[in-house]
C-alpha cells in the first residue's frame, strides 16, 4: 500500500475497523472453540495495511535489531492479526480519549527501597541580620532579595503596593527588550498588593512572601488569565482553575505580576512572542526553558520566579542568566494545574537572587495534592546559620580539568575548603547516561500525541531537527520494549547514585556536565545552581544544535558573564543544600551585582 501504517491508522474508514473488530470478538466466543479453550494471541482478525518481510527490514532499522528471513516472514506473517489490533485504544472504534491531567499507571519513586527520605522533622530558620534602610531609588528596590524586601514590607517601611508598582514598571520598560513576559497581569497584582497592604496593617502578616511580587512560568495555570505554555496552539487557552501552586502562593500573600516565557512547550528559549534575551549579553537567548523567571529574576522585574525542570531547565537559564536556581527533589513540589512534559521527570522550583530566597520560597510551595499522584509529604530542615564544617562535597577530579568546567568552577571547589567542607572524589561508571533520554522522548510524545497526530505541531515557530516538531514524530518508532529496559537502566543508575551518596553529603559539579544533568533529573535528586563567578565569552550560546546557515555573534573583545556552579543533594535534604550554597554564596560574594543597563 502507498500509506504508511501511522497514515492507514489515522485515516482508514472506521467502518473497515470496526467490522473487523466486531468479528474479532465473534471469533473470541464462537461455539466452534471446545470448551474450555482460552484466548489465544495472534487470533483476531487482521486490520490495518499489508505488511511484508520487506516491511519489517526497512522497521528494523530503526531500533537496531536482526531478523533471518524466516523471523521476518513469520513476524510479517501475523502482525496484522497480532499486534496490529492493539492499536484499538488510538484509531479503533472503541477508541477511548485520554484526558491532560491522567497520569501512567506507573509511577516513579526516587526513594530506593531501604533508602533514607530527608529529614524527620520541619524546621526553617532564617538568617540573621537587621534589615538597612529602604534605599532612595526604585532601580535598588527592585534588586533586593526577597529576604531584604519581605523585612521592609513586614516593618511597613515598603508597602506592597509601591513594590508591585515598580516591578510592573520594570516590566513594560524592559520586556521590549527580553522578550520575557507573555502576560502581564497588572489588575490582579494592584488589586493582591492592595489586599495585601491591608491585612499587613491590620496585623494579619502571613509571612516571608506576603507582598512579594513574583513570576509564574507560563506553564502553570492562573484562573481566568491566560496560559500559553509558550506555544502558538495554546495561545489562547485560558484555565479556570489555578496550579496548586500559584495557589499555594496566593494564600502565602505573593503578588503575581506576570506569566513569563517559556520556549514552546518546554524546549529552550524561543516561543510564540520571540526569542527571550539574556540581560547580560543581548546578542544571545536566556537559555530555557524557564527563560522568562531566568531574564526577568536578573534583570530585577520580579521578587522572584518560579521555574521548571525535566532535563535542565531551571540549571540552564540560572547558569547563564546569572540567578538562583532551586530544583526540588521529584516529588516534594504537586504539579497539580502546570503543563505536563514528562510525568516521572517534571519538578517545578523557584529561581531568585540568592540561595535564602530559594528555600523561603520552597518553603512555601511544597507538598503533595491529589492530582498529582508522583507527590509525596516531605519535611524542610533548613537552618541559614548552621554551621557547614565537615560536610562532605563529592566531585569529579576528571570533570573539574574538562569543559565545560572553568576557572571559577575550580575555584568554587577551593572555595569548598574554605568553608571548612571537606572535598571527596567520587566517580561513576563510564555508562551510555543519554540513553535515558528515551524516557523523555517516549512520554513527552505521549503527552502531546494529539498535537502531533493533528498536525497542529506544525504551527511552533522552530521546525529545526532538534525541536519538538521532529521529536516528538520520530519517537513514534521507539520500541516499546527499548522503554522498559530503559526503565531498568534507571533504576540501575539510582542504585549507583545511592552509592555515592553513601560517601558524601552533596556534590558539586560543572553546571551544564550532560552526564550529572541528565543522572539527576532521571534519578529525582535536587540541585542548587549559584552564581560563583564570572568568565569571558567570545560567541553568543544557544540550546539549539549549530546551524551553518545562521551563525552565532562573536566578539572581540570577549564579553563578561556569569558563571555558576551546581550543588546537588540528597534525596528531600534541601535544606543541607541550601545551607552549603548559602555559606559558598557567602564566600563568592558575587550575587549582587547586576546586569550593566538594567
Amino acid at each position: 500500500m502507498s500509506k504508511s501504517r501511522r497514515q492507514f491508522l489515522t485515516h482508514a474508514p472506521l467502518a473497515l475497523l470496526g467490522a473487523a473488530v466486531a468479528s474479532y470478538g465473534q471469533t473470541q466466543n464462537s461455539s466452534e472453540l471446545p470448551p474450555g479453550a482460552p484466548p489465544a494471541f495472534g487470533t483476531a482478525p487482521p486490520v490495518g495495511p499489508e505488511v511484508s518481510p520487506a516491511t519489517f527490514g526497512q522497521a528494523e532499522k530503526l531500533v537496531e535489531v536482526e531478523l533471518t528471513s524466516d523471523e521476518l516472514a513469520q513476524a510479517a506473517g501475523n502482525w496484522r492479526s497480532a499486534m496490529a489490533p492493539l492499536y484499538e485504544l488510538r484509531v479503533g472504534p472503541h477508541k477511548v480519549a485520554l484526558e491532560p491531567t491522567l497520569a501512567p499507571a506507573a509511577v516513579w519513586d526516587p526513594v530506593l527501597p531501604g533508602e533514607k527520605d530527608g529529614p524527620s522533622s520541619n524546621e526553617f530558620i532564617r538568617s540573621k541580620f537587621d534589615p538597612r534602610p529602604l534605599p532612595a531609588n526604585d532601580e535598588d528596590i527592585a534588586f533586593a532579595t526577597v529576604s531584604q524586601l519581605s523585612l521592609w514590607i513586614q516593618l511597613r517601611q515598603l508597602t506592597s503596593e509601591r513594590l508591585t508598582q515598580i516591578y510592573l514598571a520594570r516590566l513594560e520598560k524592559f520586556n521590549p527588550t527580553l522578550r520575557c513576559v507573555i502576560t502581564l497581569t497588572r489588575d490582579l497584582a494592584l488589586q493582591q498588593a492592595t489586599q495585601a497592604d491591608q491585612e499587613i496593617a491590620a496585623g494579619k502578616y502571613r509571612g516571608p512572601l506576603h507582598g512579594i511580587p513574583w513570576g509564574a512560568k507560563d506553564l502553570l495555570d492562573t484562573a481566568a488569565i491566560p496560559t500559553t505554555y509558550g506555544a502558538e496552539p495554546f495561545r489562547n487557552r485560558i484555565p479556570d482553575k489555578n496550579a496548586v501552586v500559584v495557589q499555594r502562593l496566593n494564600d502565602a500573600g505573593a503578588v503575581l505580576v506576570a506569566k513569563l516565557s517559556l520556549g514552546a512547550l518546554a524546549l529552550n528559549d524561543i516561543w510564540f512572542g520571540g526569542q527571550t534575551m539574556n540581560p547580560w549579553l543581548l546578542e544571545e537567548g536566556s537559555s530555557g526553558s524557564s527563560a522568562g523567571p531566568g531574564a526577568a529574576t536578573a534583570a530585577g522585574l520580579v521578587g522572584f520566579a518560579i521555574g521548571s525542570e525535566t532535563g535542565g531547565s531551571i540549571v540552564s537559564p540560572s547558569m547563564r542568566c546569572g540567578v538562583t536556581g532551586l530544583r526540588p527533589t521529584f516529588g516534594r513540589v504537586a504539579r497539580t494545574g502546570a503543563m505536563t512534559l514528562c510525568w516521572s521527570l517534571d519538578k517545578l522550583g523557584p529561581m531568585a537572587r540568592c540561595v535564602e530566597d530559594t528555600v523561603l520560597v520552597l518553603n512555601t510551595i511544597s507538598g503533595p495534592d491529589p492530582g498529582d499522584v508522583s507527590s509525596v509529604p516531605s519535611k524542610l530542615d533548613f537552618n541559614a546559620n548552621a554551621s557547614v564544617q565537615g560536610l562532605r562535597v563529592g566531585y569529579f577530579p576528571a570533570w573539574m580539568k574538562q569543559a565545560p568546567a572553568t576557572d571559577v568552577d575550580r575555584a568554587a571547589l577551593e572555595a569548598v575548603k574554605q568553608v571548612g567542607m571537606v572535598p571527596v572524589e567520587v566517580s561513576i561508571p563510564d555508562w551510555p547516561y543519554d540513553s535515558l533520554d528515551l524516557i523523555l522522548f517516549a512520554e513527552g510524545s505521549a503527552a502531546f500525541e494529539e498535537l502531533t497526530l493533528s498536525g497542529k505541531l506544525n504551527q511552533l515557530k522552530m521546525q529545526v531537527p532538534d525541536a519538538w516538531p521532529n521529536t516528538f514524530r520520530q519517537s513514534r518508532f521507539l520500541s516499546a520494549v527499548d522503554f522498559v529496559q530503559t526503565g531498568r537502566f534507571r533504576r540501575k543508575v539510582a542504585l549507583e547514585m545511592e552509592r555515592v551518596f553513601s560517601q558524601v553529603d552533596l556534590l558539586l559539579v560543572p553546571s551544564l556536565r550532560d552526564e550529572m544533568l541528565t543522572i539527576t533529573n532521571f534519578t529525582g535528586q535536587p540541585s542548587l545552581t549559584l552564581r560563583a563567578g564570572f568568565v569571558e565569552v567570545s560567541e553568543a550560546r544557544s540550546d539549539w544544535a549549530p546551524d551553518p546557515a545562521h551563525p552565532l555573534p562573536k566578539f572581540s573583545p570577549p564579553r563578561r558573564v556569569p558563571h555558576g556552579v551546581t550543588l546537588i543533594g540528597r534525596l528531600f535534604e534541601e535544606g543541607t543544600l541550601c545551607e552549603a550554597g548559602l555559606a559558598l554564596e557567602r564566600t563568592f560574594n558575587v550575587a549582587s551585582q547586576r546586569p550593566p543597563g538594567f
